[in-house]
């Protein structure tokens, strides 16, 4: 299968040199054009003449090309190396003995406080930054780097560094190792498969080291285990003490993002050292393609640290509403979706006809006059047919000037329509939603006054410019507000369910908080990004699945510290069962995108609860072998198991593997049309908690499916026991192919309630 694709590649370039009139030259060209690979090895064909396996990937290499040189080897993630080659190296390597794959790197993206308050750290002693153990933690974190100067690596109170810690801290441009100390003890960097791709780091836009010049690392790395600060803020904004989820845990930043991505060789190399440094969980907020999992280098990597013990969280992506949109699919990852919290920045339009409209803002500087103001439409102050978008050079500033321009959001970023706005004179911006986010409110630090409203009230704003023959405009900043209901709510731009891969694999596994989060923040960069942006700030506040990623990688930290010998599925587990659906009201979680109720292809299990999350009573634990009949039951070979998992590993030709029987704690049951399927599930849960007795009980909205559980009941006399149960699904009619229905199975011994949702999608 990948031989075919890699022919395919091959003539893929080569068709692309047709379109040139100088076709023989281009193509000599493109023959001779080079790209990064990652090889997969298999180690245990080595002939017997190498005396070390480096010996063979280099005589490997050499045997295709003279020049070409290993940028990585891999020996934990993968057994492998990664090179740059011609396509046609490429295909002649992979052909050679004891080579598995030779896969196209690939480019990952970014997925781009009040938080502990808001899910209860603040109220239970046992999650108290005091535990000696959770400062034995390391959270390592792929990202964009690290600014060491944030108040929120503060290592006042922190012991010695864990005696387990076996990494360093690099130096390079305007980086030290004295940058680090006892709270942020690691720091690295990978840019060579970037360097290889894109050409030398340009030191003057971007450092070659581990300093972060994005914001990007520093804010998810302070949301999983910032140190307490004091008087934490955005311009005021959010004003109170910021804290990430473990305070007390270790930061190692491996930075793996620079301004033209973040490339899958890079990135294997950050996993392969942060495997080899000992850290306890990986957070990585970046996401690529929906890729095999034999083929995806963050599944790959990711499988070989949860066989470590270490927890891996990513982001889910930022690519909903739409269905399918999920990246980091993997059972063996826990990928985490967004929701919002119970607090807002509201900033009102007012309109001359005495009207006012909700929106949000964090914009803080000098104020607009005191009166209403001309108010125009963007698209009405352009030339260019995207004008309404407010796009750099598309604002005709005579007609824009002294003004307020109402733009509509959409393909470029939001804080840009803003500076767009400013260049050409306007004295302030609303930003309206269309259908595409719909009522989503995102908070900004704008440039200039600006406030962003939701579709629906966008719509009734422009009616008002549209019809109005003098319209006239202001807004009203307010400041912060808390105790938002309700809250939360599913984000828009969370990425959704089902599984493109497998589909009976339920994903997101969960949400948390991802929208307006306030963290720490790079010292090179203003709170918009924008290179014009000249205000710098020590915290900012943003939004994303990036954001929600670390949140659950810090609570698997305060998981993993009370329970220390719990494995990532136990831990993922305990998040999952223990996580909530509905709010204290007993009204169903809302998905902000559609007003309605969200279901499991939206938020998984639900929001994450950490106090729940330490005392789930029952969990459902997985091994690397489970993983690997897993594989079997999709059928890959002996080569994409051994590329997944670095293990010479044979599926039994007796045995029937189903992907149904994966230990999972939650489910996705696909049904044909017809009436016609049966599906059973088992699944093993371990007592974790008191002997006791657990019955079973199910809710479901779908009387077309007959759901029977045995046994009923399950009585467990130790810690530690395991018991199994079966659950049937038998339909008694159709649903129109592609539709979805839900139910929910929970476990209760009257102290513990171990949930997992039932997703059913008809094909």
């Amino acid at each position: 299968m990948m031989k075919t694709t890699l022919k395919i590649f091959v003539i893929n370039v080569l068709l692309l040199c047709l379109c040139h009139v100088s076709t023989a030259a281009v193509v000599k060209n493109n023959e001779q054009q080079r790209w990064t690979y990652i090889v997969h090895m298999a180690k245990s064909e080595m002939p017997a003449s190498f005396e070390h396996h480096l010996h063979w990937y280099d005589s490997s290499l050499k045997s295709v090309s003279d020049s070409a040189e290993m940028i990585y080897t891999y020996e934990n993630v993968i057994h492998g190396f990664s090179t740059r080659l011609t396509a046609k190296q490429a295909q002649l390597l992979e052909s050679q003995p004891g080579i598995l794959f030779v896969l196209p790197e690939l480019k990952y993206e970014l997925h781009t406080t009040r938080t502990p308050e808001f899910l209860g750290l603040d109220k239970n002693p046992a999650l108290l930054p005091q535990s000696k153990s959770e400062s034995d933690v390391i959270i390592g974190v792929l990202d964009t780097g690290v600014w060491p100067e944030s108040k929120s690596f503060d290592d006042t109170g922190l012991g010695p560094i864990p005696s387990s810690w076996k990494g360093a801290c690099e130096s390079g441009t305007n980086f030290t190792a004295s940058n680090c100390n006892r709270k942020l003890i690691g720091a690295r960097y990978f840019s060579k498969g970037y360097e290889g791709t894109l050409g030398p780091i340009d030191t003057s836009k971007e450092s070659r080291s581990p300093r972060d010049d994005d914001g990007h690392g520093t804010h998810t790395s302070t949301t999983a285990a910032g140190s307490v600060v004091l008087d934490a803020n955005l311009f005021d904004y959010a004003k109170g003490t910021a804290r990430g989820m473990a305070t007390r845990a270790r930061v190692a930043a491996y930075k793996v993002c620079w301004l033209g991505g973040c490339f899958s060789s890079d990135i294997l190399a950050a996993m392969e050292k942060a495997i080899e440094d000992n850290v306890n969980v990986i957070s990585m907020s970046l996401g690529g393609g929906m890729s095999d999992y034999y083929r995806d280098s963050v599944a790959i990597g990711a499988f070989s640290a949860m066989e470590k013990g270490i927890f891996v969280s990513c982001s889910a992506g930022n690519a909903g509403p739409s269905s399918y949109s999920l990246s980091n699919q993997a059972p063996w990852i826990t990928t985490v979706g967004a929701g919002t919290i119970d607090r807002d920045f509201p900033a009102y339009v007012s309109l001359g006809n005495g009207k006012n409209f909700s929106g949000v803002s964090l914009y803080k500087g000098n104020s607009l006059p005191g009166k209403l103001l001309p108010f125009v439409y963007a698209g009405n102050a352009s030339n260019a047919t995207n004008g309404n978008l407010c796009m750099i050079g598309t604002l005709i500033p005579e007609k824009v000037a002294g003004k307020i321009v109402l733009c509509d959001r959409g393909v470029n970023s939001r804080v840009q329509k803003g500076s767009v706005a400013k260049d050409a004179g306007a004295l302030g911006m609303v930003l309206a939603n269309t259908a595409a986010n719909g009522e989503e409110l995102v908070a900004d630090a704008h440039l200039l006054p600006a406030t962003a409203v939701g579709e629906k009230n966008g719509d009734i704003i422009k009616n008002y410019l549209f019809t109005d023959p003098n319209p006239t405009v202001t807004v009203l900043f307010e400041g912060t507000k808390v105790g938002i209901q309700p809250s939360p709510v599913v984000a828009a731009f969370s990425s959704r369910g089902p599984n493109s891969i497998t589909p009976e694999i339920l994903k997101p596994d969960i949400i948390a908080p991802g929208v307006n989060i306030l963290a720490g923040w790079s010292g090179n960069v203003g709170p918009t990004g924008l290179s014009i942006d000249d205000r710098r700030v020590g915290f900012n506040i943003i939004s994303g699945t990036s954001m929600s990623c670390p949140h659950v990688s810090g609570l698997a930290a305060l998981v993993k510290a009370e329970h220390q010998d719990w494995s990532p599925a136990a831990i993922r587990s305990a998040l999952m069962t223990t996580a909530y659906t509905v709010y204290k009201s007993g009204q169903k979680l809302q998905d902000i995108s559609t007003g309605k109720p969200a279901t499991p292809f939206d938020y998984g299990s639900g929001h994450v609860d950490p106090v729940a999350a330490l005392d789930p009573g029952l969990v459902y634990d997985l091994t690397a072998d489970d993983y690997l009949n897993f594989a079997c039951a999709l059928n890959y070979s002996a080569a994409q198991i051994s590329s997944l998992s670095g293990r010479n590993f044979t599926c039994d030709a007796s045995k029937t593997y189903s992907v149904t029987d994966l230990n999972y704690p939650s489910f996705s049951v696909v049904l044909t049309g017809n009436g016609s399927s049966v599906p059973k599930y088992t699944r093993t849960v371990t007592n974790v908690g008191s002997t006791g007795t657990y019955k079973v009980s199910i809710s479901s909205e779908s009387p077309l499916v007959k759901i029977r559980v045995e046994p009923e009941s399950l009585s467990f006399s130790a810690i530690n026991e395991k018991k199994s149960y079966t659950v049937t699904f038998t339909t008694t009619g159709s649903l129109p192919s592609n539709s979805n229905s839900f139910a929910r199975l929970e476990w209760t011994d009257g102290k513990h309630t171990v949930g997992s949702p039932i997703a059913f999608s008809w094909n």
